[in-house]
């Protein structure tokens, strides 16, 4: 089994859709571990459902399962409402391991409290490092020791150096893999001053720019305090420490997405598809959610034709991903080269400008050791799926929200839909990563899976 967060239950204490406070039926639950292991009895509850079309929801990187409940709560709320008189619908939220970071907002979902108070800076709030313990267990010293350097933030290259080496072992990356191995990410590999003082940067450009996308009257958590400002002292990069932090978090979340998808939805809904043929999946992902649901057409036998659509919410995987040869290596696809052809219908990205996360840490986090451009700078290469959308798709097309929920989304076929006009809201680091509870969007699902009125 797993290590982190392994169990099925992640710290809840209800059972695979039991009092799970969705207020949508039939309700499921899917729960993996961070192998891809499937808990039995919450595929058996998904097998058991009387309906004829099937939502399957993953949520994103930064969640826990309180939250992801609440989020599939909210997305599914529109649907019963949205869907013809012929169509019966199933709920499946997708539980899989992933790491909350409690002192970064979520439009609309935060109780009174949730938060890190005001003013925390860099330091870790207890429930953060509580996450993080969960995240790596058995590492309670390193992880103290980090947290005990980001509430100090001393004014030392050695307490720099000390951070990093601590980030990298926490990581799994040790100082002669960061130097040499090709695919490590240059946050490992690159002098840790000069990654801490490029992440500092882009905080501080994330929070200037986080008000403009947030609600009016809105201030962007973060967006000021120690950290956000780099000035000449190395007090001011400690902002940017904790923000590797963050990376170290994401660079093993994002192999983790892809497993929980290949190894464990994928043969989970195939499986399904099998003992119920008249079925049809329509899955949904948000984030890295996204990468889960995506990976999961690995498993889809050919010929098979039970995924009937596919919808990325502000996807955190490669633009590229779907293509058949990348624009600067002719020789080589994308890691899901072709896999949109096995969706018996649209594969809908949906994206956002004001998406701070994607734009520009999602780059950063993606881009690899050696490359000449550095640290900052976009870079189309790791441009990823949720920023712009689908790349490198020949006839793939690309239409604004309004045009979509107006004419309709084409059959089949990869397609690019800018949610901007409602995406927008969110504080510093991530901006609207995850203001993805829109009935506009539930739309967007309903018209790709041909399911409306």
């Amino acid at each position: 089994m797993a290590d982190v967060g392994g169990g099925f239950g992640l710290g809840t204490g209800f059972g695979p859709g039991v009092g799970a406070g969705i207020g949508v039926g039939p309700y499921a639950e899917l729960t993996f571990d961070s192998e891809g292991d499937v808990d039995r009895a919450s595929q058996g509850a998904v097998s058991r459902m009387e309906a004829t079309d099937v939502l399957v929801f993953a949520h994103g990187w930064n969640s826990d399962r309180s939250a992801a409940t609440r989020l599939y709560d909210r997305f599914f709320a529109p649907f019963p409402a949205l869907v013809g008189p012929g169509v019966r619908l199933g709920y499946v939220g997708v539980v899989w391991p992933s790491m909350r970071f409690s002192d970064e907002p979520i439009p609309d979902f935060e109780a009174p409290g949730a938060l890190a108070e005001p003013g925390r800076g860099c330091a870790l709030d207890p429930l953060t490092r509580q996450a993080l313990g969960e995240f790596w267990p058995g590492r309670r010293a390193e992880l103290d020791r980090v947290a005990e350097l980001l509430a100090e933030q001393p004014e030392s290259a050695s307490a720099f150096i000390e951070f990093g080496a601590l980030v990298r072992e926490l990581a799994g990356v040790d100082a002669v893999q960061a130097v040499a191995a090709p695919a490590v990410p240059a946050i490992f590999a690159d002098d840790v001053l000069e990654v801490c003082r490029a992440l500092s940067l882009a905080l501080t450009k994330a929070g200037a720019e986080a008000p403009a996308a947030a609600a009016p009257g809105a201030a962007a958590p973060g967006a000021e305090g120690p950290g956000l400002t780099v000035g000449g002292d190395l007090r001011g990069l400690w902002g940017g420490a904790k923000e590797l932090l963050r990376q170290a978090t994401y660079y093993k979340m994002k192999k983790r997405a892809g497993v929980v998808g290949e190894r464990g939805l994928g043969p989970v809904l195939a499986e399904l598809a099998a003992a119920r043929p008249a079925l049809r999946f329509h899955l949904i992902g948000h984030s890295f959610g996204a990468r889960v649901v995506s990976f999961s057409l690995r498993a889809v036998p050919e010929g098979a034709r039970y995924v009937r659509s596919l919808t990325l919410l502000q996807g955190a995987f490669s633009h590229y991903a779907f293509a058949d040869r990348l624009p600067h290596d002719k020789g080589r696809g994308g890691a899901l080269r072709g896999l949109h052809r096995k969706v018996d219908g649209p594969v809908v990205a949906c994206h956002s400008p004001h998406d701070s996360a994607l734009r520009v840490f999602y780059p950063l986090a993606s881009r690899m050791a050696g490359d000449s451009a550095g640290l900052l700078g976009f870079d189309e290469r790791w441009g990823a799926i949720g920023h712009d959308g689908v790349r490198a798709v020949p006839g793939a097309p690309r239409l604004s929200l309004d045009t979509a929920l107006r004419e309709g989304l084409p059959a089949t076929g990869c397609v690019s839909v800018d949610a901007g006009s409602v995406v927008r809201r969110g504080g510093a680091p991530s901006g609207a990563h995850s203001d993805i509870c829109h009935e506009e969007l539930a739309r967007v699902v309903v018209s790709a899976g041909r399911m409306g009125r």
